[in-house]
């Protein structure tokens, strides 16, 4: 029961399906402050409840329903019910969706998700097979589950995102000081001063900057070094070395606002990218089982502190990759791998 009560998450890469970032956690007392995405979010509710804040108003999303947020659109994330709430996520590139899109569906423009929050377990199930084929190794199968659910989800729930162009001069200045944040990252300059540098008063540009981004400067500018940092721990860079390079006074200042961003401190992100290096050239090991006596056994991490132990086995059953049966399934599925 204890087990149960406690918060994990593992967010990883698997080298055969580039561009796309992957998650599995429960999450109890996690709060996920405002923040963007690169990537899309496709996030598979298993238990409990979400509820996160989108596009001026709370959403919720329930066992057999799909968080969906598209690529640079502000949203919190916290637990809906006491128990809080276990999921599974993949994060697609925005390339990745507009290949799959324009193989497999007839959107024109650029292709987005028009609700934050879907009901559909066949997809749900589909996200969770494609985290469990990477765990396995299983790349055929990891890919072409992905591209059944991205392409059912963007059949039932797509359409074209609406041109982001800078015509109002309130966006034009948002724009000004965003550039102006992006350079001096490190040492950004105050909301008076900043104001001052681009011919405007600090209430002026805040409300542009509000209205156009969706958050603050101050709110933006962390975001942004959570960001920058990621790449940088990507790129092989350690934490402390990465907090200073962004702007953050020290690393436990980097681990507060990666936690509250990504979902896991930086250690245990960064330790996962570099397994995914490790295996580069090896042979073909599962990322999170192994093989014991016969059985089968799945391990996560948790998310208390960095050096968190392995979870209990959640399951010893071997995966089956088939696409889930009955009603939902959709008879035009690309490739469908139940075949």
């Amino acid at each position: 029961m204890a087990e149960s009560r406690k918060e994990r998450a593992r967010h990883w890469k698997y080298d055969e399906l580039p561009g796309v970032d992957l998650l599995r956690a429960r999450y109890i007392h996690k709060t996920f402050v405002r923040h963007t995405h690169e990537h899309f979010v496709i996030a598979a509710i298993a238990d409990g409840v979400e509820v996160f804040h989108h596009g001026g108003g709370d959403q919720y999303a329930g066992a057999g329903s799909l968080a969906l947020v598209n690529p640079d659109t502000p949203h919190t994330g916290r637990a809906g019910v006491p128990e809080g709430w276990r999921y599974g996520a993949v994060y697609p590139s925005p390339e990745v969706v507009a290949a799959i899109a324009a193989e497999t569906t007839t959107l024109r423009g650029t292709p987005g998700f028009v609700t934050p929050v879907l009901d559909d377990p066949y997809t749900v199930h589909l996200v969770h097979q494609v985290l469990r084929a990477t765990d396995e190794g299983n790349a055929l199968a990891a890919d072409t589950l992905l591209r059944v659910a991205v392409t059912r989800l963007l059949r039932l729930n797509g359409g074209a995102l609406p041109r982001r162009e800078v015509r109002t001069a309130g966006a034009r200045l948002a724009a000004r000081a965003r550039a102006v944040l992006e350079e001096r990252m490190s040492g950004p300059p105050t909301l008076e001063r900043l104001a001052a540098e681009l011919g405007t008063s600090p209430f002026a540009l805040l409300r542009a900057f509000r209205d156009t981004y969706g958050m603050p400067p101050h709110t933006w500018l962390t975001d942004a070094r959570v960001r920058r940092a990621r790449r940088l721990l990507d790129a092989g860079t350690v934490p402390s070395e990465a907090a200073h390079a962004v702007g953050f006074t020290d690393q436990p200042h980097l681990n507060r606002h990666f936690s509250r961003i990504v979902g896991v401190p930086p250690g245990a992100y960064q330790r996962e990218r570099k397994n995914v290096q490790d295996a580069r050239g090896g042979l073909l090991v599962p990322s999170g089982a192994w093989q014991r006596n016969g059985q089968q056994h799945s391990r996560t991490h948790g998310t208390a502190r960095e050096g968190s132990r392995t979870a209990r086995t959640e399951s010893r059953t071997a995966p089956s990759y088939a696409t889930p049966s009955g009603s939902g399934s959709p008879s035009d599925s690309p490739g469908s791998p139940s075949a």
